[in-house]
């Protein structure tokens, strides 16, 4: 596409929802109305794509919004979007609103749907959102930080009821195949444990370690499960319990409160800024790409690197979290 032949696009929201996701989409309506595009929401990612559930957007529909969490244009899952015929489904229900380009805001499935639509010729650039920060290609995603921030509070609170009763808590949060919430978390929390997938930790070394801080005459142990380390978090406070480690053991599951909450300043702007980059690489003429943050810039990435490339964590943390446990 040429980039003075672009009218209309759409947006969408997609995957698991994360603080900030508002933001973007606010960033990409009012970047492409300075730019005389109309813009188009896709309401329910690509269930409401595959549907038609398409309404168009201006600037007043996106008006207060920066500040909600979650999304305004709802998001849903869609499996069965890797089946041909939906995705021509959804490409007719483009094409019927004479729509030229699509931006995509959400994690690794969304983007491979963005992929898909790419290759069957469709203009389409990705914008990362996942709090679990496992996109790669982006040094974060949108709602990453404000995850975190969720889960320090959390953290903070915990240690004053802990310290009260000299009790240990383990604290669960998101994260089946990526540590990095409870990694981050731990270390910027004081954890005295952080068990992550990355990592194998056995139990009675997570006994032992808690016990040491005892010895130590801690006067609490906070314990940071990440939900797939590879031990349910009611497997080890029942583990723990039993081994008399000198702290009665309590539990909390932060579950989704950690999707939720008003976006950070950093999330806002970080989704700020890639919206209106997204709207701008398609201006540009360009597609296939994901927009995402490298050191302070905004640049972009293949969408085809993006899916098949595994965002490793950096375990150079993981030993300065254990270090900084004493």
């Amino acid at each position: 596409m040429a980039a003075n032949k672009l009218h209309r696009i759409a947006v969408m929201t997609s995957g698991g929802d994360a603080p900030g996701m508002n933001a973007c989409v606010r960033a990409v309506v009012r970047t492409a109305l300075f730019h005389d595009v109309q813009v188009y929401g896709v309401y329910r990612a690509y269930a409401g794509l595959a549907a038609g559930n398409i309404e168009p957007l201006g600037a007043r529909n996106v008006g207060g919004i920066i500040q909600k969490g979650g999304t305004v244009l709802q998001t849903a899952r869609l499996p069965e979007f890797s089946q041909p015929e939906i995705q021509q489904k959804s490409l007719e229900n483009l094409r019927a609103w004479d729509i030229d380009a699509l931006v995509v805001i959400g994690g690794d499935g969304s983007l491979r749907g963005a992929m898909a639509l790419h290759q069957l010729g469709f203009p389409v650039v990705g914008v990362p959102a996942s709090i679990d920060n496992d996109i790669w290609g982006t040094n974060m995603a949108i709602g990453v930080d404000t995850a975190l921030n969720t889960i320090l509070e959390a953290i903070d609170a915990l240690r004053d009821t802990a310290s009260s009763h000299q009790r240990a808590f383990l604290l669960e949060t998101m994260g089946r195949h990526n540590g990095y919430l409870a990694l981050m978390g731990g270390i910027t929390g004081g954890a005295e444990v952080i068990l992550i997938p990355e990592i194998n930790t056995p139990l009675e070394e997570v006994a032992e370690r808690v016990r040491q801080a005892y010895i130590r005459r801690k006067t609490h142990a906070i314990i940071v499960n990440a939900e797939g380390s590879g031990h349910s978090t009611t497997e080890i406070a029942n583990y723990l319990n039993e081994q008399q480690t000198g702290f009665e053991v309590r539990v909390t599951i932060l579950g989704h409160v950690q999707r939720g909450g008003r976006p950070s300043a950093f999330d806002r702007l970080l989704a700020t800024r890639l919206g209106n980059a997204a709207v701008v690489q398609l201006l540009q003429g360009n597609s296939g790409i994901m927009v995402g943050l490298q050191g302070r810039s905004i640049s972009s990435v293949p969408i085809e690197d993006v899916v098949t490339h595994d965002r490793k964590l950096n375990l150079d943390y993981y030993e300065m979290g254990r270090m900084l446990a004493l």
